[in-house]
């Protein structure tokens, strides 16, 4: 053995002998040695109580989880963002005292930081994964930050459970694979191990893990929060972000290989829309429920887990959300920007969701060090637009030069400053909820119903919808090596739905479920993606023009243009293109740098000097597109190509001669996004 693998005698091997450990049939002790009794429950104040920092179990598991990575965020690591404007419709006074809610003549600075959760920052974007939606308020009170994700719901009840959930979803530790997926064994066998979490694997597993971008998807703060007025009267809220182009997805096929034609793409989506001023857009939706309300439901309200279905809590749109500008510098703005679900100000509350609480611990333990000490709030980026004064002081990375002798609070000689400020001049109050229990790690009965909204999701979603949730199972767990893990998660999802749980069962070669299909009947019609908004706006259409062009194609991409379609022309060269009537068309891309997946139409028009290459080349886009079930046009020499593939006379598929009907036409098939109805 070589001297360099030696050290006083032992190889290096042998060294790191005595730092392995192998966990599998131990007892579960903190980092001391105490062995722990209960790790499935933070300890509160009452079962419906809030966290309590005595636990030092759950401080210990949170503390170490947070700063696992350095300096990658843990979770949330690939994001991209834009700044914008947040202004409000109508006054919100009579819920909440928070200054931003209650004046209308207002214009908000926001900083809006989109992302995926499980991947590292090299990864794709187009993954199958919940996308973070997180918005700071840089409000004249302070910064407020509503931090959440697309999926109105969680996969846990309780923030001590969170270590365990993305271990089980990172890639596993002795392979480390697969790279921001969840089609794996850990995770699967985290699921059927952690039945709270079927609700959210619904979601995942549906189109609303593949949005078709950051501007077509909903967002949501997820827990429950409080809204308290001037008069001290509290409502229990929840907030939405409905995008104002409507909720859209990818399809499967079209988003894996996305990931390899542009792993970029949902940040070039966003970056290149706002530098066209198409400016993305999202309204402020509102749920409240009164307090003497809270327990008027068949589901517990704190439990994140669980959505208030619209039809029993309206949505109240409030106001609006404009982003239009882009950052200057990604690590300085978008990666050293700092959120936190308890930087709140005056009006706005928290609950005692368990998972809410543990977060307001965790959130500025993980900045300490993924940002490098306790003055992340003096970066740029993360620096209120109103003053800030305390006697906080020192720290790596101080940027402020604190001036006098005095750096505490009482004292008598700074006349006692910075000084409180009283509630009724705008000072922090928190709500004085009463609270009364037993100091208890339990879980609230309450909050042990796993399978009826998950059931009340699958009801919800249009055929479509559920055979792409069968086809997402049956692909995950078809990943899944172990064969008792897959059983277990179809028997779990029996719990479900029996239709389900059955197709994906065969499609993996599992013991299908027996018994009883679930008793919830209820839908939620606001659930379903084919009930969204539908606009041809922003929407990107390839345009595939051969050699010669004849001038009409240019009036009609200029007619779609007005429309708020985005054309951008595919041939087999870069360039300028002269139509017979001297228009010129520009060649943004040719059949090597583009593909149909980036594009959410396709049109055709093809030229008729162009050989057998081109026009298959111009077919290959097509087909693969209305595989895709996306629009689809032709005109001039493509009309005849088109209906020579026998793609012409489909849903969706639009062919014509006259330059208005075609246009109307195509634009309200790319209305439509999908026509699934459409045989493939």
């Amino acid at each position: 053995m070589s001297d360099l693998n030696k050290l006083n005698g032992n190889s290096k091997d042998e060294q790191l002998e005595q730092y392995r450990t192998d966990d599998k049939g131990k007892k579960l002790t903190t980092n001391q040695g105490l062995k722990v009794a209960e790790d499935e429950f933070s300890l509160k104040a009452g079962e419906r109580g809030p966290t309590l920092m005595e636990d030092f179990h759950f401080r210990e598991k949170m503390t170490h989880f947070d700063h696992e990575r350095i300096p990658e965020r843990i979770v949330h690591a690939r994001g991209f963002a834009a700044h914008g404007e947040f202004e409000l419709y109508e006054s919100l006074s009579d819920y909440t005292k928070a200054d931003f809610l209650g004046n209308t003549s207002k214009k908000t600075p926001v900083f809006v930081r989109f992302s995926t959760v499980a991947g590292s920052r090299g990864s794709a974007e187009t993954v199958r994964d919940a996308r973070g939606f997180a918005t700071k308020f840089y409000t004249d009170e302070g910064n407020y930050d509503l931090v959440g994700n697309n999926i109105p719901v969680f996969f846990i009840q309780d923030a001590i459970k969170f270590p365990d959930l993305v271990h089980a979803l990172k890639p596993e530790p002795h392979n480390e694979m697969p790279q921001a997926a969840s089609a794996h064994d850990t995770f699967w066998d985290f699921v059927a191990n952690n039945q709270e979490s079927a609700h959210m694997v619904m979601w995942a597993m549906s189109d609303r893990a593949i949005p078709r971008s950051f501007r077509m998807m909903e967002g949501f703060g997820v827990h429950t929060f409080r809204l308290v007025n001037a008069e001290g009267k509290a409502h229990f809220v929840k907030f939405h972000w409905k995008p104002v182009l409507g909720t859209h997805s990818l399809v499967w096929d079209e988003a894996q290989k996305i990931s390899g034609k542009d792993p970029d793409f949902h940040r070039r989506d966003l970056w290149e829309s706002i530098e066209n001023g198409d400016y993305p857009e999202y309204e402020l939706g509102l749920q409240i429920i009164a307090e003497e309300d809270e327990f008027n439901f068949d589901f517990d309200i704190l439990d994140p887990t669980k959505l208030w279905p619209e039809e029993d809590v309206p949505v109240k749109i409030v106001g609006k959300m404009t982003l239009n500008r882009n950052v200057d510098n990604v690590f300085a703005e978008t990666e050293q920007v700092a959120f936190h679900p308890g930087h709140v100000v005056p009006g706005i509350d928290f609950s005692n969701d368990p998972l809410l609480q543990g977060r307001l611990f965790s959130y500025t333990d993980t900045q300490l060090s993924r940002l490098g000490g306790p003055n992340f709030h003096e970066l740029p980026i993360n620096r209120p637009v109103c003053p800030f004064h305390n006697n906080q002081r020192d720290g790596i990375s101080r940027h402020t030069i604190n001036k006098g002798q005095v750096s505490y609070h009482k004292n008598s000689l700074a006349a006692n400053t910075p000084s409180t400020t009283p509630e009724a001049e705008g000072g922090y109050v928190h709500y004085q909820e009463k609270v009364e229990g037993r100091k208890i790690q339990s879980r609230s009965e309450s909050f042990k119903d796993h399978f009826s909204q998950a059931t009340l999701f699958w009801n919800s979603m249009s055929d479509p919808e559920k055979q792409h949730l069968k086809n997402a199972f049956s692909f995950e767990l078809g990943k899944v090596k172990s064969k008792s893990v897959q059983q277990q998660v179809v028997d779990m999802f029996a719990h479900v739905s029996l239709e389900l749980a059955t197709a994906f069962a065969e499609a993996i070669d599992a013991v299908p479920p027996k018994g009883e299909d679930s008793a919830v009947t209820k839908k939620s019609p606001a659930l379903s993606q084919l009930n969204t908004t539908q606009s041809p706006k922003t929407r990107k259409v390839g345009v595939i023009v051969g050699s010669t062009i004849s001038g009409e194609v240019a009036e009609i991409l200029q007619a779609l243009s007005s429309n708020g379609i985005q054309a951008e022309c595919i041939s087999d060269k870069l360039g300028k293109r002269t139509a017979d009537n001297g228009a010129e068309l520009e060649i943004m891309h040719t059949f090597l740098t583009a593909s149909s997946v980036l594009f959410d139409a396709i049109y055709v028009v093809g030229g008729s000097g162009d050989n057998a290459m081109f026009k298959k080349e111009a077919l290959h886009f097509a087909n693969e597109a209305f595989t895709h079930y996306k629009p689809i046009g032709g005109t001039h020499e493509g009309l005849h190509w088109l209906k020579e593939a026998e793609l012409a006379g489909n849903p969706g598929v639009v062919i014509g001669e006259g330059k208005e009907d075609f246009v109307s036409s195509f634009s309200d098939a790319i209305a439509v996004h999908r026509h699934w109805d459409r045989q493939l």
